[in-house]
């Protein structure tokens, strides 16, 4: 008897996204910071030992983890091409028009023969608080459903609750990194959608993302 394929959304842990924050199926929250890069290499050796020291006090004083994520994906040229070309296009003399046209040629075989990487960095800040069964607790109230709403309004202010938690950890991840010189911003809801789109369509991202 033949077995029917599991939808994708069946293995992804992710229940909702929702302000801004990745809600799991077992009522973990995270929320996701994207970092910006140092060029530590160009630091003098003070400078990197300054940054290193940073980066230790900022992982020594966290008492939760977080888990830091690198993107890599190759550099799309095509836009670039096409605003080459554009200008060629309306380039106007001979000359500059003949130097565009080698440039466009250079830039096409050197992307050709090197994997030009684009890496992104992002910070995965999590909490998970304590899950209660309360099934069991209901009363007759809840077993013939009149405790429906209250129950909707008391997972509205779990979550709001739970969101406050997570929102001072963040703080603190913002704080630390900004200490070793690297920049934060916390994704919105549209950004998180947009990247784990990306993430499980790694062939389509020259594509638009369908609004559902």
């Amino acid at each position: 008897m033949p077995v029917a394929a599991k939808a994708s959304q069946e293995f992804v842990k992710i229940r909702e996204i929702r302000d801004g924050i990745v809600i799991l199926k077992d009522g973990g929250l995270r929320a996701i910071l994207m970092a910006s890069s140092i060029n530590f290499a160009l630091k003098s050796e003070d400078n990197q030992q300054a940054i290193i020291g940073q980066f230790q006090n900022f992982l020594n004083s966290l008492d939760f983890s977080v888990q830091i994520v690198i993107e890599s994906r190759r550099f799309d040229i095509r836009p670039y091409i096409a605003t080459l070309e554009d200008k060629l296009q309306k380039q106007k003399s001979e000359l500059l028009k003949i130097q565009t046209r080698e440039y466009i040629g250079f830039v096409k075989k050197f992307t050709e023969n090197t994997n030009i990487m684009n890496k992104t960095f992002y910070v995965v800040v999590p909490y998970s608080p304590a899950i209660v069964d309360m099934s069991s607790k209901q009363g007759i109230g809840g077993k013939l459903g009149l405790g429906k709403e209250k129950s909707a309004r008391a997972k509205e202010a779990s979550f709001d609750e739970h969101k406050s938690q997570l929102e001072q950890r963040i703080s603190v991840v913002e704080q630390g990194l900004v200490r070793t010189g690297v920049r934060v911003a916390q994704l919105g809801t549209e950004e998180i959608v947009e990247l784990f789109y990306h993430l499980f369509n790694p062939g389509e991202t020259e594509k638009a993302i369908p609004i559902t």
